[in-house]
């Protein structure tokens, strides 16, 4: 919503199309429920284009290492907090 916002988009704008994107890969992989998030990224995506480059950006900055280890903390203060029940 930020960068939408820098590029000269209305609070408002940027918002709906975060929320726009958002929901609507959500809802594809909803219908598409017995193909892997994986496949679906990869129908979506032409080689070169854009999406291709965020992604390929995205990597490079170890973004899945970073959701992983997100995650991880997650699960770890999850298990403390159950620990006080």
């Amino acid at each position: 919503q930020q960068k939408a916002m820098q590029l000269g988009f209305s609070a408002e704008q940027a918002r709906a199309m975060v929320v726009q994107t958002a929901l609507g890969a959500a809802t594809l992989a909803q219908v598409a429920s017995d193909t892997s998030l994986e496949d679906l990224r990869a129908q979506v995506t032409s080689k070169g284009g854009t999406t291709h480059a965020a992604i390929e950006s995205l990597r490079e900055q170890q973004l899945p290492q970073l959701v992983a280890n997100a995650m991880q903390a997650a699960i770890d203060r999850a298990v403390e907090m159950a620990k006080t029940l």
